[in-house]
């Protein structure tokens, strides 16, 4: 196997089992805060639920810890090449989230976690805020990293081909940084609306914590209604324009469009063949490409084949991860409206059929993070860098293939055994319910 494939699978790999814990942390940490200064000012029941979340919580960080840290490494033994070239502007920000962020999420989590009874309840709710601050710093500065090497700014290049960073302002005040964020952000709040209200239906279904339970949903449903829509526009509006704007061969791999068209249609469905450069049984909606593209029902989206062969990324991996992603963030969205709807109504709990909904569809935002994820990172190849160095020029000349797949086998072990872990400590907590596991806190 190629080393260039070697690498980016098992970079691919850890990033991504890796990812499922901060879209969890992201998600739950304004629910941790809310429910602990809600609990500090007297609400017997919002103590318990500040217990329970923190210790979900608190699960969800340390495998997350753990299973980042080899990434952070993977820089320098995998990609050393991009590594020396572009270290010192991408530095800037993994550094600042390790000192602003991270520290700031983990040593005030302690105090949540340890401190109920032993400091002041005004230290409690602050840590609360401020974990919930930590953990969305953390995001942005990974999200601002990842934003440099789809749009870099704020960079000149040495004659020795060095990237040197000349504005730091310019990397975390990117419209394109910021937009991704945004979007990154709302869809960590769905899958947390999702996991609370999903947690809170399957105690309503089983008749356990009824009051605690009902809190849940109430909540959950509500973020969850609000930030589907919100991924949906304006941020994910955004984030298109970027890419029509800054990627647009990515944009045409996404909309499996091969050829340039005024007046492209929008593909709901199809089956790309890059081979024969066909879309196979598409259903299209006229024109809406083209307004989404460019706000002109008639304007010309440039296709596949406006681009040189060595520009394009793989289009079939880019094209249905893309639509599994606005498929699945479609039904989510469906579900959420739909359940908002009944509570408005003050119907939802006389709807067992909708509750099933709200716990089975809590994999549904993590596997939309997850394939959003997969779009914006194969559909930017050829490039580690856009524009400036391609991915196979930033491997490490002196690792082989076969070392790096031999690790990946290890990771793929190692992270299997975390995986369970993880399952068995979670499912744990929510077997004991929020009541015990606030007893077993305040022991």
């Amino acid at each position: 196997m190629d080393v260039v494939i070697a690498d980016r699978l098992q970079f691919a790999f850890t990033i991504m089992f890796h990812y499922l814990f901060p879209i969890t942390t992201m998600g739950l940490a304004p629910f941790v805060a809310l429910y602990t200064i809600e609990g500090i000012r007297g609400d017997a029941d919002a103590a318990k639920a500040a217990a329970f979340w923190t210790k979900i919580f608190a699960i969800n960080f340390a495998i997350g810890v753990v299973t980042g840290i080899p990434m952070e490494f993977q820089f320098g033994t995998n990609w050393a090449a991009f590594s020396a070239a572009s270290g010192a502007v991408i530095g800037q920000p993994l550094a600042m989230e390790g000192v602003y962020a991270f520290f700031l999420e983990s040593i005030f989590l302690g105090v949540l976690l340890y401190g109920k009874g032993r400091v002041a309840p005004q230290l409690l709710g602050a840590s609360a805020v401020l974990v919930w601050l930590g953990s969305w710093l953390s995001g942005f500065f990974i999200v601002a990293t990842d934003a440099w090497m789809q749009h870099p700014v704020g960079y000149a290049i040495t004659p020795s081909g060095v990237i040197e960073l000349t504005s730091l302002a310019a990397v975390l005040l990117s419209p394109f940084a910021w937009w991704q964020f945004l979007h990154v952000l709302c869809g960590a709040l769905v899958a947390g609306g999702f996991v609370v209200a999903g947690i809170g239906a399957y105690y309503v279904l089983s008749k356990r914590e009824l009051a605690l339970a009902r809190r849940f949903v109430d909540a959950g449903v509500i973020v969850a209604f609000i930030f589907s829509i919100l991924v949906i526009f304006p941020t994910g509006d955004r984030n298109g324009d970027d890419v029509t704007k800054y990627q647009p061969i990515k944009l045409a791999a996404m909309e499996g469009l091969f050829r340039s068209t005024k007046d492209a249609p929008l593909a709901i469905i199809g089956m790309p063949d890059s081979h024969d450069h066909d879309l196979i049984d598409p259903i299209y909606v006229p024109d809406i490409l083209s307004f989404l593209a460019y706000g002109n029902f008639n304007a010309n989206v440039k296709g596949l084949n406006a681009y040189a062969d060595t520009l394009e990324p793989p289009v079939e991996l880019t094209y249905y991860a893309y639509h599994v992603m606005v498929g699945l963030g479609t039904i989510f969205a469906a579900i959420a409206m739909l359940a908002a709807f009944y509570l408005w109504r003050k119907r939802l709990f006389e709807e067992p059929a909708l509750l099933w909904a709200l716990m089975l569809g809590m994999p549904f935002p993590y596997i939309a993070s997850e394939a959003g994820w997969i779009v914006t990172e194969v559909g930017r190849q050829p490039w580690i860098i856009y524009g400036l160095m391609r991915t196979s020029a930033g491997v490490s000349p002196t690792v082989a293939s076969g070392e790096a797949i031999f690790t990946l086998i290890g990771f793929a072990g190692m992270y299997f055994l975390l995986g369970v872990l993880f399952l068995y400590l979670v499912l744990r907590e929510i077997a004991l319910g929020p009541s015990a596991v606030a007893e077993h806190a305040a022991a």
